[in-house]
């Protein structure tokens, strides 16, 4: 079946922005060989490295607003379209209808804000007493602890620096960088969630893994800061890609 008209702009979109995120995750792939080979998270090749991650990180979002744009164009059409014509306004109207429980749309209410940073470094930049380099940074296995732990407690949505989570993001940390929908991000590590405040922090406490990130904070100095939002916060409409492009269907 030929693509329709709406799947070729799709395409078009992903052209601009794929190159860019395939630079950047070659470069932290680059940067995890080196740190599982048990060299310096901060030695001057990982330095220019992120450096040069750094440089890039501009060239994605100019992409992505651009991204942004042309889906703005796609989806005001579409709907201009839907208006005309009787046969597309039951189909439209079931997509709208699954904007909000897949993220399309913004969600403001009550809300609990989690914040997870490395350990400060001495004057000298030694290490607390008995730590390895690993100890003293963020690493994926934290967040995602986090991520989980506020879903179970009944997170209606959830951003991670300011990006809004869906169903099929993923993130993902090369050392102190975290990955998430292409662009990467330092520490401090900034994630809310709306919902009941209450039952998010008691998840967070039950949490096995967010109990392992808090006993190292204690120990090595990690930061790890919860701060129930005093007012009604807004978190962002998705406004990445929707399509999964990986996944199988189960055999039966």
């Amino acid at each position: 079946m030929p693509a329709s008209g709406s799947e070729r702009r799709r395409s078009r979109i992903w052209s601009v922005l794929l190159p860019a995120v395939l630079l950047s995750a070659g470069m932290l792939l680059a940067t995890s060989a080196n740190t599982s080979s048990g060299h310096d998270l901060r030695g001057g090749r990982i330095n220019e490295l992120q450096q040069l991650i750094s440089a890039r990180t501009g060239a994605v979002e100019a992409a992505q607003r651009r991204a942004a744009d042309l889906q703005k164009q796609i989806d005001d059409a579409t709907e201009a379209r839907a208006q005309n014509d009787a046969r597309l306004q039951g189909p439209q109207a079931k997509a709208d209808a699954l904007k909000d429980p897949v993220g399309l749309v913004a969600v403001t209410g009550p809300g609990i804000t989690v914040q997870m940073d490395d350990a400060p470094r001495s004057a000298d930049g030694s290490l607390p007493a008995g730590a390895g380099v690993d100890d003293v940074v963020v690493h994926q296995q934290d967040v995602q602890a986090v991520v989980n732990a506020l879903w179970a407690g009944g997170a209606e949505a959830m951003t991670i620096m300011g990006e809004r989570v869906i169903a099929t993001s993923a993130v993902r940390c090369v050392g102190n960088t975290l990955l998430l929908h292409g662009r990467t991000f330092s520490p401090p590590f900034v994630i809310t969630a709306v919902g009941d405040s209450t039952r998010m922090q008691e998840s967070l406490n039950s949490s096995p893994g967010v109990g392992l990130f808090r006993e190292a904070a204690l120990r090595f100095g990690l930061g790890y800061r919860v701060t129930a939002e005093a007012d009604e916060v807004r978190l962002p409409a998705y406004r990445g890609p929707t399509s999964m492009k990986y996944a199988t269907s189960p055999s039966r």
